[in-house]
């Protein structure tokens, strides 16, 4: 493990101080940040090409239009919802979603932060602005980082212009 890495997982174990308070990290943090960032050779849509289980959000990126914008994009942080993730939308929603091309490139960017964000570190009250505009919050829940309701997976993908962090439900913005 390299030295970074030893920080970050032995700073989440001990208190953050956000102004005049201080809290503990929550149980699970050290184990989640001490997870390695992977490297992957290529944009974000290429990273999400080459995993599986991200074929549905692939799918709507192209039908949205927004391929050349996320893979021109750069230093962005990706929210990517698994193919288990969409099929929890219920299928009126998801139609809904779907057949509207404008609603679809809303829902995708609100996946999308500016900057390279980490999830794992952040402790509540975090919040930060999506390329739609809105905000997503961060906290941790059971050990586990979250982005809204949605538990992030620990292990990111760094990739040429961004990274990504597969969650486990989509992210609906207030419109």
């Amino acid at each position: 493990m390299n030295i970074k890495k030893l920080v970050l997982a032995s700073t989440a174990a001990m208190a953050y101080t956000f102004g005049a308070t201080t809290q503990a990290a929550p149980p699970g943090m050290a184990e989640c940040l001490a997870v390695p960032i992977t490297q992957f050779d290529g944009t974000v849509v290429d990273a999400a090409l080459a995993t599986p289980e991200l074929s549905t959000l692939v799918d709507a990126v192209v039908a949205a239009g927004l391929v050349d914008a996320l893979n021109d994009a750069q230093d962005i942080t990706v929210y990517a919802p698994t193919n288990d993730a969409f099929a929890a939308i219920p299928g009126d929603i998801a139609g809904a979603i779907l057949s509207d091309t404008g609603l679809l490139r809303a829902v995708l960017t609100y996946h999308v932060t500016p900057r390279i964000q980490d999830p794992r570190g952040f402790l509540p009250p975090v919040r930060r602005d999506t390329l739609l505009g809105q905000r997503v919050y961060y906290a941790y829940d059971d050990g586990a980082p979250r982005v809204n309701n949605a538990a992030v997976n620990c292990a990111g993908v760094r990739t040429s212009n961004g990274m990504v962090w597969l969650i486990d439900s989509v992210l609906l913005p207030g419109l």
